[in-house]
């Protein structure tokens, strides 16, 4: 009896498991990443800020190019709205409602992030800067 019990239990947690791998997706596991990261960093680390990651977009920064303070220099005070390049070329809107395929190429994620932190910030950016940026483009 104990051991058809145990089976069925172990059976259970296994396909409660599997489900939730099922349902994490590549955003999921890119924040999992940064999280995982930025607890490495810093022990205190409680998890990405939407209002932080609001912030840091609109922040005007010094130290990196003088074309591009903010990252609403090119994308924009709307992340709901598309964006503009040095050049014009446009960008699409980095709010994942009206771009929902966006954010789940973690390379490209990455490759975007390096550039354009190093021409906002002047350098790259940390895993809670990504991950509170992340999160609130993903809240819109």
């Amino acid at each position: 009896m104990q051991t058809q019990l145990t089976k069925i239990l172990t059976a259970s947690v296994l396909a409660i498991g599997l489900s939730s791998l099922a349902l994490a997706g590549p955003r999921e596991d890119l924040l999992a990443q940064y999280a995982s990261a930025a607890k490495a960093a810093n022990p205190s680390f409680s998890g990405f800020s939407v209002q932080r990651g609001q912030a840091l977009h609109t922040q005007a920064f010094t130290s990196g190019k003088s074309s591009s303070p903010s990252c609403t220099s090119c994308h924009g005070s709307n992340p709901r709205a598309a964006g503009k390049n040095a050049t014009g070329k446009a960008i699409d809107a980095v709010a994942l409602s009206v771009s929902p395929n966006r954010y789940t190429d973690s390379a490209k994620v990455e490759k975007w992030f390096k550039r354009n932190c190093n021409d906002v910030i002047g350098r790259e950016c940390i895993a809670v800067e990504k991950g509170d940026w992340l999160s609130y483009v993903m809240s819109l």
